[in-house]
């Protein structure tokens, strides 16, 4: 289920789940984001922005070309649980590559966190990301060069850490989840919030991330 989290005569916000792709062309799933607002607005939307397919949380729909072209994002949240104990803050400043080829283009990549909290019983930690820029898987390959891969990612991450975290504390996702966007349509600032999905909220409290 895909709850919707704001609708106005320009945007139409929604929580998606980890598992859904934003978009058919991104893969060969019948079943994406946008069809389902395509089919609950009854007309053309359009993605202002994307999240990975393993990723929970705020998605905005623009309901014209024109919004799209008026918006922007001014600040983004994530949550993500990761592999070991980072630093209290930090700033990850290290390009990436524009595209997942390995001859592509590398460009300049920023990714702000703040460790949240430590596991008492693994070594574990549940840290807010909040990237400048809006590259391509940004935030998980920035985790993983900090030596700290985001817990359940299958691309970036550790599979005997996936593994475990499946069996002893019931992950089955990938542990990153969008929390917070704030946007700028003609004039207006406007933020959505979406909470922990259970699928995410049970498996960090199992970890003694949360309570």
């Amino acid at each position: 289920m895909m709850q919707v989290l704001y609708r106005d005569q320009d945007l139409l916000v929604v929580d998606k789940p980890s598992g859904l792709v934003v978009h058919r062309g991104w893969a060969d799933d019948d079943d994406t984001a946008a069809d389902r607002v395509r089919a609950l607005v009854g007309a053309p939307v359009f993605a202002a922005h994307r999240i990975d397919r393993g990723t929970s949380g705020v998605l905005v729909f623009a309901l014209s070309a024109e919004v799209v072209a008026a918006l922007t994002m001014t600040r983004k949240v994530y949550l993500a649980a990761v592999r070991g104990r980072p630093p209290a803050e930090g700033l990850i400043d290290h390009p990436v590559r524009r595209g997942e080829e390995r001859d592509s283009e590398r460009v300049p990549a920023r990714t702000w966190f703040r460790l949240v909290s430590t596991s008492p019983i693994a070594r574990y930690s549940l840290v807010e990301a909040r990237p400048e820029t809006g590259r391509l898987h940004q935030i998980r390959r920035h985790m993983k060069h900090a030596t700290h891969p985001i817990l359940g990612d299958v691309r970036y991450g550790k599979r005997e850490h996936n593994h475990l975290c499946r069996d002893q504390f019931g992950l089955r996702r990938m542990a990153l989840h969008a929390l917070s966007l704030t946007v700028t349509l003609r004039e207006r600032e406007l933020t959505f919030e979406a909470p922990l999905p259970d699928d995410l909220l049970q498996p960090l409290r199992a970890m003694q991330l949360v309570t």
